[in-house]
């Protein structure tokens, strides 16, 4: 029996050596770096003072505001976006593989690119959203050079672009709910607002759940979208913590840089787990 025990654990050492070789020691590592100043030579421990000026100066601080904005209003749009389109695309429409295809195809498209194309979309004078918001007598706005629009302007992109796979993970939610439940809701003369709320919502918990947590997670770790369409500009407005930590990399500050990496990992992890936790208490079996 002991043999057997031994023989199957064997079997387990290529995976944990994988997962210690990507995973543990990229990890303690970047703690360890953390509390640091140190380039690509020399490193002199520093203690928490990388964390500390993390936490007080503003144009570092900001972009955790920012992160947790950009994750709750993206999720929140996701979702809720993703999950209408879902109920209208398992509906009776004879067009409605189509539309699923056209829904999904922005996220098919490079984000860089994406990114790049709404740049220019948003321009203030030669964009083609404020020409043709001026066709009919309406006035533009400076979408992605004014404070208070920019991380709203890149927060609709972010919906836009990402709406395609929370939509698609609703639909296959939808699609595994069995119909005898809406057959014996319609003999009770249940209408369409008392199914979708009665037994579509609560058997769709379990993707619902599945859209928050990749919604929330993807939107914390955000920066290609941000970066190619904003540079984390104007000032700090659309600066996150993907992008303060890139910045502080690219200008020589390691061990600030990779206290950030630390941070964003914490902030993550310390947020994540125990919302799945809490989603998965809603579940409906």
């Amino acid at each position: 029996m002991n043999k057997k025990k031994i023989y199957s654990a064997w079997f387990l050492v290529p995976t944990l050596v994988i997962f210690t070789g990507l995973f543990i020691l990229p990890m303690v590592t970047s703690l360890f770096f953390s509390l640091t100043v140190w380039d690509l030579k020399n490193f002199t421990f520093v203690g928490l003072e990388n964390f500390k000026m993390f936490f007080s100066e503003g144009s570092l601080n900001i972009g955790i505001r920012n992160t947790l904005l950009y994750a709750v209003i993206g999720c929140s749009l996701k979702v809720t976006a993703g999950f209408l389109i879902a109920v209208f695309l398992t509906s009776n429409i004879r067009t409605k593989n189509i539309l699923r295809s056209v829904i999904f195809f922005p996220n098919l498209v490079s984000t860089i690119a994406v990114g790049i194309t709404f740049k220019a979309l948003m321009h203030p004078t030669k964009g083609l959203i404020n020409s043709a918001l001026g066709a009919v007598g309406l006035r533009g706005a400076d979408w992605l050079g004014n404070a208070r629009t920019a991380l709203l302007s890149v927060l609709s992109v972010e919906a836009w672009k990402g709406v395609g796979v929370a939509t698609v993970i609703f639909i296959a939610g939808m699609q595994a709910i069995d119909k005898t439940y809406y057959e014996a809701a319609s003999i009770d003369g249940a209408d369409g607002w008392q199914k979708l709320k009665n037994i579509t919502l609560p058997l769709c918990r379990p993707a619902m759940n599945s859209v928050i947590l990749l919604a929330f997670i993807g939107g914390m770790r955000s920066f290609d979208l941000i970066w190619s369409m904003t540079g984390g500009g104007p000032g700090f407005a659309t600066d996150v913590l993907a992008s303060v930590i890139y910045k502080q990399y690219a200008e020589g500050f390691y061990g600030l840089s990779t206290a950030g990496n630390v941070i964003m990992f914490i902030l993550i992890a310390f947020i994540a787990f125990p919302l799945q936790k809490f989603l998965m208490k809603g579940e409906v079996d």
